[in-house]
């Protein structure tokens, strides 16, 4: 009886609450720095504001990428976008040269 008794202080005691505690802290260990805890929360808000900063750059030039596509349609063509476009894909050149057209002779030799 008496260690029955003592057992079972022993266990109400000190092994109860030591198994408690030790799931307590598992999880808590978990919510703060588990893959999808506090600090991973921090991380994810981050990212995503650096995502929105370049998806709003995209949406940029994917708008000024179909104002030149516009610009090509059948019907109203903007003749200075044809020129410029041909010249770049005509003259290989660096970005900082600049293209002077010569004048054709009058007379071509053959």
């Amino acid at each position: 009886m008496r260690i029955r008794r003592s057992v079972k202080d022993f266990f109400g005691r000190i092994v109860i609450p030591a198994i408690s505690i030790a799931v307590a802290g598992y999880f808590g260990y978990y919510a703060l720095n588990g893959p999808r805890g506090w600090i991973a929360y921090q991380e994810t808000g981050a990212q995503l504001e650096a995502d929105k900063t370049r998806l709003a750059a995209l949406h940029d030039q994917n708008g000024r990428l179909r104002h030149r596509i516009d610009l090509l349609q059948d019907g109203h063509v903007d003749y200075d976008l044809v020129e410029e476009l041909a010249r770049g894909s005509l003259v290989a050149s660096s970005p900082d040269e600049v293209a002077v057209p010569r004048r054709r002779p009058a007379n071509p030799v053959p």
